[in-house]
C-alpha cells in the first residue's frame, strides 16, 4: 500500500520553520494598490545600481547557448574568481543556486543523523534549515546585546556531535564584523568545521578569508547576488582548504551553475568600475541613513543598516511604510532578535532621502 504523504517525508522536515523572504514588489502593490513604478524595494539588500553592463552584455551573448551544459564544476569561473581573490583554484568552488547551495553542499558532505552545528543569534536564518534536512541540530548561542560575538559562549557550546559553528561577517541582519582575533580563537579551539559567510564583505573595512591559508578548518563563504548585483541569477562560491574542495566537488550537484550564471559571473568580476560604484554608493548611503534616520541606527559594515525603533513595534512601522510604496524588512523573523528591529537596505541618495522622510513621519505619529 502506497504510504500517506507526510509518512513519506523525513521526521527531520517537520522540524524546520519555513524561510521568511523579504516582500516582493508586486505583493505589495497588490496589498496596497500602489502602481510597481512607485515601489522602493528596500528590503532584501539588492544592488540599487543592478547588475553591472558586462555582466548583462554576456547574458544576452549566452541564450543562443542555452542547450549546450556548462561546465561540471564550473572551472572558468573558478579561474576567474582565483584572480580576483588570490586564491589558487585549488581552495575554490563556485555553486548555485548561490551561496545557499555551497551551505546545502557541505551540509550534505558533513552532517549526519544526530550531528550539531553552532548558530550565534540573531544571523541569517538559513544556516539551520540545510543542517536539519540532513539530520542535524542546531544549537544557538545568543549574541551580546550589541550583537557582538563572545567566543567563549560559542566554545561552551560545543560538544562531541559538533560539525560545522556557523558565523556571519558582516552579521545579517545587524552589520557588524566578527573580530579576526574572535574568529582564531574559535578556530584553534575546536574540532568542528567553522563556516565564515562573508556575502557582504565587500562593502566593508577587511575580511577573514585571508585565514583560509593559516587554518584547515576555515570554510568562507561569499555570493554575486549583493555587490555584484546578481542575486537573480544565484550564484556563490566558497573559499576552503584543498583537502576539502576534492570531497565537496564530489558531493556536489554537478552543473549547478548554469552557463549564463557562470558566463555573467566571470564578466560581473572583470567590472572594476561598477564594482567600486556599488561599493561607494553603499558606504556613503549607510552613512546618511544613519546619521537621519530619527531612530537609534546600528553602525554598519555592510549595504544595510539596522533599525531600532523601540518603543514602536516593527511591523506596525514596516507597514506604515509600505502604504508608502517603501519596503523594509522587519526582523521578527530572525531568531531571539526581538519585535522593534528593522532592516534597511541602502538605495539610491533619492531614495534614501524618502525612506528618512517616511521614517520622520512615523516618529511624529508615534
Amino acid at each position: 500500500m502506497f504510504l500517506s504523504r507526510p509518512k513519506l517525508i523525513k521526521k527531520e522536515i517537520f522540524d524546520i520553520a519555513e524561510y521568511v523572504p523579504g516582500k516582493s514588489i508586486e505583493e505589495i502593490a497588490s496589498a496596497y494598490g500602489l502602481d510597481p513604478a512607485s515601489i522602493i524595494k528596500l528590503g532584501s539588500n539588492e544592488n540599487p545600481l543592478g547588475p553591472s553592463s558586462k555582466a548583462v552584455q554576456a547574458l544576452v551573448d549566452t541564450a543562443p547557448c542555452a542547450n549546450i551544459y556548462p561546465s561540471a564544476d564550473a572551472i572558468e569561473l573558478r579561474e576567474a574568481l582565483s584572480k580576483y581573490t588570490g586564491f589558487p583554484v585549488s581552495n575554490l568552488v563556485a555553486s548555485g543556486p548561490g551561496m545557499d547551495g555551497l551551505l546545502d553542499g557541505l551540509c550534505r558532505l558533513i552532517i549526519e543523523k544526530g550531528d550539531e552545528v553552532i548558530v550565534p543569534t540573531p544571523t541569517f536564518a538559513y544556516y539551520e534549515l540545510p543542517a536539519r534536512a540532513c539530520g542535524g541540530k542546531p544549537v544557538f548561542v545568543r549574541r551580546n546585546r550589541d550583537f557582538s560575538l563572545c567566543p567563549e559562549k560559542v566554545l561552551e557550546a560545543e560538544s562531541p556531535r559538533t560539525k560545522i559553528i556557523f558565523l556571519c561577517s558582516p552579521n545579517n541582519p545587524s552589520g557588524n564584523l566578527l573580530p579576526e582575533n574572535d574568529l582564531r580563537k574559535i578556530l584553534e579551539n575546536t574540532r568542528a568545521l567553522v563556516f565564515v559567510d562573508e556575502a557582504y564583505v565587500e562593502f566593508a573595512d577587511r575580511n577573514l578569508a585571508g585565514l583560509v591559508r593559516e587554518y584547515d578548518n576555515l570554510v568562507v563563504g561569499r555570493t554575486f547576488s549583493k555587490v555584484f548585483g546578481l542575486a537573480g541569477l544565484r550564484l556563490g562560491y566558497g573559499v576552503m582548504p584543498e583537502w576539502l574542495v576534492k570531497e565537496y566537488i564530489r558531493v556536489a550537484t554537478p552543473f549547478s551553475v548554469s552557463l549564463p550564471a557562470l558566463k555573467a559571473g566571470i564578466a560581473a568580476l572583470s567590472d572594476a568600475e561598477h564594482l567600486r560604484k556599488s561599493i561607494e554608493i553603499a558606504r556613503e548611503g549607510r552613512e546618511y541613513l544613519k546619521g537621519k534616520i530619527p531612530f537609534k541606527v546600528y553602525p554598519s559594515q555592510s549595504n544595510f543598516v539596522l533599525v531600532d525603533v523601540a518603543p514602536l513595534k516593527a511591523k506596525v512601522v514596516t507597514e506604515s511604510l509600505m502604504r508608502k510604496g517603501i519596503i523594509v524588512r522587519p526582523c521578527d523573523s530572525f531568531r531571539e532578535a526581538g519585535d522593534t528591529f528593522i532592516r534597511v537596505t541602502v538605495g539610491t541618495p533619492e531614495q534614501n532621502e524618502k525612506v528618512v522622510k517616511a521614517f520622520e513621519i512615523v516618529k511624529n505619529e508615534g
